[in-house]
């Protein structure tokens, strides 16, 4: 096991993502995680042996150096993950890792926007120029239809019904699509944007959102877009996952049920239900405290 060469089979394993159609931020997240403990097992003059010691020590020195509970368990499930392909390719005799339990993750509160940030998010996109409609559009869409950065970089022009007031979502994790609605002002301000993405030099290009001086529209432009539009609206620790939260947050908030929201979410587990809607479960308990008024003997 210390001869194999992991630099080299971690291009094959790279490989074998990219045929399973795992989503970039997957990629990323997979490839990063064993690049690290190679780089660890190198500093520490340790074999890049993936067994439960080796790998324990790893995450033990993440977690020591002040890395999220979250990080340490993303990059454990890298190397298990690594390992087990190993194992199915018969590059090692058996995967060590199987079994292996992941860090505990701390049960931390996700915030949310309140709705008057919201307003303020969307105010600060107001004006008439290509970026101005193409903002306004994003920035409620993604505060009203509860998806992923990624999946909304990946749209295309004929994802979007503006009669129906959905969209498909077609690059969800996992490779899972979905479709999702949004409202009549979402749909407003999508449709203006689009009249104007017309005269954009990349117009008959498939993918929906475009750049301003004619480029296109990258994750890091989704990024760098709405950081800019929340600095304007005085929004502090901005993140565009944060519209992912609120709009879950505020699904609930509105009395709309669980399922539908895991449906349109496109969540198959309940604990990421919870996880997303922690930050308000008290007070939605209190308000649904007062509704069913039971002092009332």
């Amino acid at each position: 096991m210390a001869s194999l060469d992991l630099t080299t089979l971690l291009d094959s394993w790279t490989l074998h993502l990219r045929a399973e159609r795992k989503s970039p931020e997957t990629l990323k997240s997979y490839t990063e995680g064993v690049r690290q403990f190679l780089a660890w097992t190198d500093r520490e003059d340790t074999p890049p042996v993936l067994n439960r010691a080796t790998v324990n020590g790893f995450v033990a020195a993440l977690l020591e150096a002040g890395a999220e509970a979250s990080t340490a368990r993303a990059r454990q499930l890298s190397l298990r993950r690594f390992s087990a392909w190993l194992a199915e390719e018969e590059e090692i005799p058996r995967d060590e890792l199987l079994g292996l339990r992941p860090p505990k993750l701390d049960q931390q509160v996700v915030e949310r926007l309140s709705d008057d940030q919201c307003r303020a998010l969307i105010a600060a996109c107001r004006g008439k120029e290509f970026r101005d409609r193409r903002d306004e559009a994003l920035c409620r869409f993604m505060l009203e239809a509860i998806v992923r950065a990624g999946e909304v970089v990946g749209m295309t022009t004929g994802d979007v019904d503006l009669t129906a007031g959905s969209a498909v979502i077609r690059k969800g994790k996992g490779g899972k699509g979905r479709r999702v609605p949004f409202g009549p002002q979402t749909g407003r301000a999508i449709d203006r944007y689009l009249r104007l993405r017309r005269t954009h030099r990349l117009a008959d290009t498939p993918p929906l959102w475009l750049g301003d001086r004619g480029k296109g529209f990258t994750y890091s432009a989704l990024y760098l877009t709405l950081k800019y539009r929340a600095e304007l609206a005085g929004i502090e620790n901005f993140h565009p996952h944060l519209t992912r939260h609120t709009a879950a947050q505020r699904w609930l908030d509105a009395e709309g049920s669980e399922g539908s929201l895991m449906a349109i979410a496109g969540w198959t587990r309940r604990d990421m239900l919870d996880r997303y809607t922690r930050a308000t479960a008290a007070q939605r308990a209190a308000e649904e405290a007062r509704r069913l008024n039971l002092g009332d003997l």
